[in-house]
């Protein structure tokens, strides 16, 4: 065999693909180190965070039932239009009460907030916020589109 001094120094096509598999080995090992990085630091943040969130979450609530007792008193018909203001949770109760006199028929929002002597759009904004996820009232299509809806009690 005859064989080039060259040849067998200078590096052959497999010893340039060893070097480009080490190349993307090392990547690999540097995005693992880099992920474990990341969730280390999210698992610290969460550590952190959930105390406080729960402390928040525990004021929310407090400060909903004190403003809840300080409406609940403040009932009264304003005298633009004559409409009643009702207090946070006072209107859910009273279309609930409202709906369950009349367990037979469906009601539109309008309607609803007639009888209450309210305006409607409170009425519709409660049902969109509050109503949709309350298991006693039930929300029945009507119209073109099934945009509208009918409520009455289950």
């Amino acid at each position: 065999m005859n064989m080039n001094k060259r040849d067998v120094t200078a590096p052959d096509k497999y010893d340039l693909f060893i070097q480009k598999i080490d190349q993307f080995q090392l990547l690999v090992e540097k995005k693992k180190e880099l992920q474990d990085s990341i969730t280390q630091i999210q698992c610290e943040y969460e550590e952190r965070i959930r105390p406080i969130q729960d402390e928040l979450t525990v004021i929310i609530k407090k400060l909903d039932q004190n403003l809840s007792r300080l409406e609940s008193g403040t009932e009264a018909t304003t005298a633009k239009g004559g409409y009643t203001k009702y207090g946070r949770g006072q209107l859910g109760e009273a279309i609930k009460e409202l709906l369950r006199t009349n367990p037979s028929q469906a009601f539109k929002p309008k309607e609803i907030a007639d009888a209450l002597n309210t305006k409607g759009t409170a009425v519709s904004l409660w049902f969109n916020k509050y109503g949709i996820a309350d298991d006693e009232i039930e929300r029945i299509p009507s119209g073109k589109g099934g945009k509208r809806f009918v409520y009455k009690i289950k």
